[in-house]
């Protein structure tokens, strides 16, 4: 069981950094130890994996793979891998308030090709060789994947014609080695620090990816190869015709006759990553919502059983007692709640839905030690742009219940009275974690929002400046730490 804590959802990605995305670099270890100074316990990210459509870090070309934007190139010169000329040019001239992919893209790739190019005449290649070693459970396929995916131009896997070179093959090993020596030396960083690290994994994985490409079998195809059905979630709170995601829908009745092997894979890799892991959608696992692959809106879909507790026996027996955070937000029925339950595993509630009607579920006196609460999440909007939107019926009843009824909920800013009174009640709540965005800890607007689902532009783009991580209340996060026993 997670022990009770606090905790603050910064992705990497949104780290301050001076090539136009954050890395693995001084930015993260700046922000670990803003986390330690606070006696915060927890620094969540969202997926490490390459971002894919909308730089969405939820669809990716592997479930496995690590993001090459997230390269540190100071530690490539560190590492005598570059030269402090060549980082330099490729510093991001732009604002600091936005994530910029395309010049992180352009940038990253030419520095980790410069970077090869001198690795190959060390002893890299003994050590990425040893590394390919290690994970051939899905770096060799990923590895053949990228190098075809080059090979033909960019176009996805199911347009194919041409077979890759196996020296691109060999670079895409070399990078997956290196980003993933900078992200666990980071991660020790914050261990050493006292922060533990909470990772994110979608349940599904892209068409386009190495997981499909390399596993059609495990996915549910018509005889031609062809989707038939995608996965999405029916309408809810974030959208009115659903969420149609397009992605594959695993074949579990295959998955199930080799003891759910690829999952268990890729569990163990996520606790070797991180330290806990918050499955995304893992009602899925109970029932999912499968859609026409042809249907207009995911309205169309209908609900189909999972693979339930079977999987997670096999996970079990894999890796006993595995720090797992179900993600359980959605469609709620009894059948769900049975079945989280019987996994044991933490679910989580969010203060932005407490607030609906005065018998949500999501109101804080209904949070126990088994739940992971938010104020809200990354698909959430800020507390602040929140505040200003919702209804004034719902506005007053959240204000009478934080007993700050008199204060001014228009004002946004670190030290916002309303705020702290809000992000207070979270912490004093029942719930092992209490977890909240940086934006929040800043007070910031609805221009801050990380993502708004069903939106495939201008999501994922928001950056953290020194400046905003200097703004901080750190006194405050403090004291309601050691207050309502939350310190790490």
């Amino acid at each position: 069981m997670i022990k009770r804590g606090a905790g603050v959802i910064c992705n990497i990605s949104s780290l301050p950094s001076d090539y136009g995305i954050g890395d693995f670099g001084k930015g993260g270890r700046a922000f670990v130890d803003l986390l330690a100074d606070m006696e915060m316990g927890w620094w969540q990210i969202l997926p490490l994996c390459p971002v894919g459509s909308g730089n969405s870090p939820y669809s990716s070309d592997s479930a496995f793979a690590t993001n090459s934007l997230y390269a540190d190139p100071e530690d490539l010169v560190e590492r005598g891998l570059l030269t402090k000329a060549e980082a330099d040019a490729a510093r991001y001239p732009g604002t600091p308030y936005s994530v910029d992919y395309a010049f992180a893209a352009e940038t990253k790739e030419k520095l980790l090709r410069q970077a090869y190019a001198r690795a190959v005449v060390s002893d890299y290649p003994d050590k990425v060789q040893k590394y390919v070693l290690e994970n051939e459970s899905w770096l060799p396929g990923y590895m053949s994947y990228m190098a075809a995916k080059t090979a033909n131009g960019g176009k996805p896997c199911y347009q194919w014609t041409k077979e890759g070179d196996p020296a691109e093959a060999r670079y895409c090993a070399f990078k997956q080695y290196i980003l993933e020596q900078q992200w666990l030396s980071l991660k020790k960083y914050a261990n050493d620090k006292g922060v533990s690290l909470l990772g994110d994994m979608p349940i599904y994985v892209s068409h386009d990816s190495a997981d499909f490409y390399t596993h059609k079998d495990l996915f549910l195809t018509g005889p031609d190869g062809r989707l038939t059905k995608v996965a999405g979630v029916p309408p809810d709170y974030f959208s009115a015709d659903g969420q149609f995601w397009g992605n594959p829908l695993y074949d579990w009745d295959k998955m199930a006759a080799d003891g759910y092997r690829w999952w268990t894979q890729r569990i163990g890799r996520s606790l070797r990553l991180y330290d806990a892991v918050r499955i995304d959608h893992f009602r899925g696992f109970h029932r999912f919502w499968a859609v026409p692959a042809g249907a207009a809106t995911a309205r169309e879909g209908s609900w189909e059983d999972g693979p339930g507790m079977a999987l997670f026996q096999a996970v079990e027996k894999a890796y006993p007692n595995p720090a797992i955070i179900a993600e359980d937000l959605g469609t709620v029925d009894e059948g769900l709640v049975a079945f989280l339950k019987e996994t044991g595993y933490p679910g989580m509630k969010v203060l932005q839905f407490g607030f609906t009607s005065p018998d949500s579920d999501h109101v804080p006196y209904k949070y126990t030690p088994n739940h992971i609460a938010y104020t809200g999440t990354h698909d959430n909007d800020t507390m602040l742009g929140w505040l200003w939107a919702i209804p004034m019926e719902e506005k007053l009843r959240l204000l009478e219940y934080c007993r700050c009824a008199d204060g001014d909920w228009r004002e946004g800013g670190p030290h916002s009275q309303v705020i702290h009174a809000i992000i207070t009640t979270l912490w004093e709540s029942a719930a092992a974690l209490a977890i909240l965005p940086v934006q929040d800890m800043c007070g910031f607007g609805t221009d801050t929002r990380m993502n708004i689902p069903g939106k495939a532009e201008s999501n994922w783009r928001y950056r953290l400046t020194p400046e905003a991580m200097k703004s901080i209340d750190r006194n405050f996060f403090r004291k309601i730490n050691r207050v309502y026993g939350r310190v790490r």
